[in-house]
């Protein structure tokens, strides 16, 4: 007993314990080691247990960096204070400013909902729209955000597929019993049977059985395509989640420091990244198919089935009529598509990859993708959100109803507000991206990098694409349990100097570990939209493993391919810049 209670103590001040006895038992490495490259190893170790075991808020953790730098004589307080604000992070608070905007006035549900509309109301079908939605909303929206709305509407579509089908047993039941009592000869016959011939003639039973598992089954696929579909959506751009701008912000750095300019931006990456993503889709929309909708539902998903009208015509009209009530589009809304479009296309045309661009009308990297970004960010908060009713504008009082009078009454305000982007923007990312970038800027000043490299170069012996495949694997596998963002930062400075030690592009490594972190489908602590969909009870741990198991070993192979193939065509990764060859030593043929 005295035993048990010790152990109990001790898991509640776990926390407490990790955070104390941590930098204790790391104090070895700065002393054995008393050097610039020592004593930043020792601050990145800590970050690294902090953040996997949590026992800091991971923004917090992120924070280490601005004193612990200055105060062990690793860099200045100035230089990496200013890690925490650079033109990446400025991409990513413009894009989050639209995105607030495009969930305050609801226009994520009416995309949702217009797109369930054009699939069809068939199980796979229903399944296949969820599944879009999700990904579309996600690529621009935050997953959480998106997750927290979709769920909502598949339960709905469940309880309607759920009450059709109980109401047609029940209609069915019904008609039987009045056949029976109609037939009074046959009646009088089966009086005279024994009650045990009787009851063999109910198969009921086993029925309720079938069509409960397979209601079942079919919550778990449309619970579990939802949360799949948000955490691998965002790989589609560049700002749909936190991994990518871990990528773009430390590649930035790298190749600035070697005085070229880095071929990561917005229209690369969706050239890259959205094909990835869109056979990602598909492909996990058959795997939910096989593993939980089963031939049976594709089957008679061609069927003539009466019932199962009757059920797709019901899930029609729900999604109809949550449509409806989200009444016609209205000037805000308008207003928020319009600057949202504006912001896509300014992102993907302004360098087309040497082809042109409107930002080749500038001189050479006067403006970057956090130009549109923030212009645009602004004008929300320039722009009414509704039409203002004065001079030529203003109606008269007898034309107006009661509405519409108080609503040229009230104050005008902006398509976004303060105190909206306040309640809804995930400050703490922001943190935890400098964070990352902080810690780049570490290993660069203190030599550490080059130290890491110089130890990778073990490593020249294997072939690039096996290495290339573990280390996907071990990213996609070390992001079930911590933060997607926090692994990328962690692993990016890594795997950059091990291309540059091993004579590969560092992109080569760098762009798909960045990838991988977003495949997070097996536990429900992985990422917030996991931890929704299975806080609805729909499915337990092992599903959620069992199907993301392997999902996990389909799009690592998925993602080398895109790599060998589309990627390679954009990036060139079989070629190494002349700048990192310089740092490296004997090129190796990734070809």
């Amino acid at each position: 007993m005295a035993v048990s209670k010790t152990l109990k103590d001790l898991w509640k001040i776990r926390t407490l314990l990790i955070l104390f006895l941590t930098p204790i038992l790391l104090l070895p490495l700065p002393i054995l080691i008393p050097t610039r490259e020592g004593r930043c190893a020792y601050v990145v170790i800590m970050m690294a247990v902090f953040w996997i075991s949590e026992s800091l808020p991971i923004s917090v953790t992120a924070l280490l960096p601005v004193f612990m730098f200055p105060l062990l004589s690793v860099v200045e307080a100035k230089v990496i204070s200013k890690a925490y604000m650079n033109d990446t992070i400025m991409v990513f608070l413009g894009g989050l400013c639209m995105a607030v905007a495009v969930e305050h006035w609801n226009i994520h549900r009416r995309i949702a909902l217009r797109i369930l509309m054009s699939v069809g109301s068939e199980p796979r079908w229903l399944m296949l729209g969820l599944m879009i939605a999700t990904w579309f909303l996600s690529m621009w929206i935050s997953n959480t955000a998106t997750t927290a709305m979709m769920i909502p509407i598949a339960n709905a579509i469940l309880m309607q597929l759920k009450d059709t089908k109980d109401r047609s047993k029940d209609e069915g039941e019904i008609e039987m019993n009045w056949k029976e009592s109609s037939n009074d000869k046959k009646a009088e016959k089966e009086e005279k049977e024994p009650p045990v011939e009787k009851l063999q003639v109910q198969p009921s039973d086993g029925s309720d059985i079938s069509d409960e598992a397979e209601f079942t089954r079919l919550k778990k696929a449309l619970s579990l395509c939802i949360a799949y579909r948000a955490n691998s959506g965002g790989i589609a751009s560049l700002t749909g989640t936190g991994p990518n701008l871990v990528l773009k912000g430390q590649t930035d750095e790298l190749y600035n420091a070697r005085g070229i300019e880095s071929p990561v931006n917005f229209a690369s990456w969706m050239a890259y990244g959205f094909p990835l993503s869109v056979v990602v889709l598909i492909v996990c929309w058959c795997w939910l198919n096989i593993l939980y909708l089963r031939c049976k539902v594709l089957c008679t998903c061609f069927s003539d089935d009466p019932i199962r009208k009757i059920q797709s015509r019901k899930v029609r009209n729900v999604i109809v009529t949550e449509y409806k009530k989200l009444g016609p589009i209205t000037y805000a809304q308008a207003n928020v598509m319009v600057l949202f479009g504006l912001l896509v296309i300014f992102w993907v045309s302004r360098d087309l990859g040497g082809v042109g661009g409107w930002g080749d009308r500038f001189d050479h990297n006067l403006v970057k993708d956090s130009t549109p970004a923030v212009f645009l960010a602004v004008l929300l908060f320039v722009f009414p959100s509704k039409l203002p009713r004065v001079f030529c504008l203003r109606k008269n009082s007898y034309e107006m109803t009661e509405e519409e009078k108080a609503e040229a009454e009230a104050p005008i305000t902006p398509l976004l507000t303060w105190k909206v982007l306040h309640e809804k923007m995930p400050w703490a990312l922001f943190l935890l991206l400098g964070g990352g970038y902080a810690l780049a800027k570490g290993c660069e000043e203190s030599g550490l990098s080059y130290w890491i490299g110089t130890q990778l170069q073990v490593m020249k012996g294997l072939n690039p694409w096996l290495l290339l495949l573990i280390i996907c694997y071990v990213c996609a596998a070390a992001t079930e349990v911590t933060s997607n963002t926090a692994t990328a930062t962690l692993v990016m400075p890594i795997l950059s100097n091990l291309a540059i030690g091993t004579g590969v592009n560092p992109l080569f490594y760098m762009f798909p570990a960045a990838l991988s972190v977003s495949f997070a489908y097996m536990l429900p602590a992985a990422t917030p939209p996991n931890a929704i969909v299975f806080g609805y009870g729909h499915i337990k741990v092992s599903d959620m493993a069992t199907a993301g198991i392997m999902m996990n070993i389909l799009a690592v192979p998925l993602l080398l391919m895109a790599t060998a193939t589309w990627g390679n065509a954009i990036f060139h990764f079989d070629v190494v810049p002349e700048p990192f060859r310089l740092n490296a030593t004997l090129p190796v043929d990734i070809t």
